[in-house]
């Protein structure tokens, strides 16, 4: 038997923003905490997604969103979100802001360490009465807003999922708050969402509803990231159905992923950027699964642009090439040193669970090699 979810609401499209002030009404708030970051709310980003809400200056704002969310930040925005005598959570950003979101949305109800609600733990405890929770992403990314689970480095260091399958009372997915990102930002963003669609679409887990979804988002994401790339400011159709890739690749996350992001993980919890690592590591990743794909490669491959020609790994490279986004760890400070722990901690990651071919610390260590 599947059981097969799509829980969020989502309102998309331009000018959805302006549905907010509804959507608050419709949980009852009339003072929400407002989390997003320092650079989300310099760039003005913060006050257009909030310019439906009267008054909005007057409600509290935590901007102290760390580039990889953590235990720590959420347990502080929670504490504010009580100080204040807030009664809802409005999270505006990308990923780490959104997941941070939800971790405060849990937290504020409870004295419990967040850890204790983590995929990872032994014993993970049920969510109980959090917050409401309404999520506007600003990069098309992470697909967080739809996404079953918050990531977040935890004061063990582990990074990993807290379950949130119906966290989100109402997600407003408006391409119009992505038009100030910063171009590197949006390649590598952008290459995350890539990422989703592989490997949701890879996992051997039976579903074909996701895997239409996946290869769908796939198609769109890679015939529209290079415009979104160059001409993101202008470029509102780009926008548009990059933001759609984002939501269709995390709509897929309940059939898990693979060595990508079992690497990505534990790396990023070092603080490094999940959407560089991934594209560092997926198309290493998808000659490492090509054989056990079978016709799956194909169909992936399948997806490229119209007049591209070749193999889906090496459109990766070239793309990430043409997108200005590193091709090897080592680029980005990376030591040997701090890499020699990660094979393990791949391992006990969720995501390796998923891998479509079988794979050991020594696998791990191989891919390793080859983007270092």
């Amino acid at each position: 038997m599947s059981i097969l979810q799509f829980l969020t609401t989502v309102h998309f499209g331009f000018g959805a923003s302006q549905r907010l002030p509804a959507l608050l009404e419709q949980v009852g708030s009339k003072k929400p905490l407002i989390v997003s970051d320092h650079g989300v709310a310099k760039a003005g980003v913060l006050d257009q997604a909030l310019s439906a809400l009267n008054s909005a200056s007057d409600h509290p704002r935590f901007l102290d969103t760390p580039a990889n969310p953590t235990e720590a930040a959420a347990r502080a925005g929670a504490d504010f979100y009580v100080r204040q005598g807030c009664d809802a959570v409005i999270g505006v950003g990308g990923g780490a802001a959104l997941d941070l979101a939800k971790a405060i949305a849990i937290l504020a109800t409870t004295d419990a360490p967040l850890w204790e609600f983590c995929n990872r733990h032994s014993a993970s405890r049920p969510i109980k009465n959090p917050a409401p929770l309404l999520l506007m992403p600003t990069t098309s990314g992470s697909g967080s807003e739809v996404g079953r689970s918050a990531v977040i480095v935890f004061d063990n260091g582990i990074k990993a999922g807290v379950g949130a399958s119906g966290l989100v009372s109402a997600a407003i997915c408006d391409p119009d708050l992505t038009l100030r990102l910063p171009a590197s930002v949006t390649a590598v963003t952008a290459m995350d969402a890539l990422s989703h669609c592989i490997e949701t679409y890879s996992s051997p887990v039976a579903n074909p509803p996701c895997d239409a979804i996946a290869l769908d988002g796939l198609k769109r994401g890679l015939a529209h990231v290079e415009n979104a790339v160059a001409n993101g400011a202008t470029d509102k159709a780009a926008r548009w159905h990059m933001m759609m890739t984002s939501l269709q690749g995390a709509v897929c996350f309940q059939k898990g992923m693979g060595a990508v992001h079992a690497l990505s993980h534990p790396i990023g919890a070092l603080g490094h950027h999940h959407g560089t690592l991934n594209a560092i590591f997926m198309p290493s990743v998808l000659r490492y699964n090509r054989q056990a794909l079978g016709d799956k490669y194909q169909a992936l491959t399948a997806a490229l642009p119209d007049g591209a020609t070749g193999d889906l790994a090496d459109h990766l490279d070239n793309l990430n090439d043409r997108l200005g986004i590193p091709r090897r760890l080592s680029q980005l400070g990376l030591t040997v040193e701090q890499l020699d722990a990660i094979p393990e901690k791949a391992l006990l990651d969720n995501a390796h669970k998923t891998n479509p071919r079988q794979i050991d610390a020594s696998g791990y260590r191989e891919l390793i090699a080859t983007v270092f």
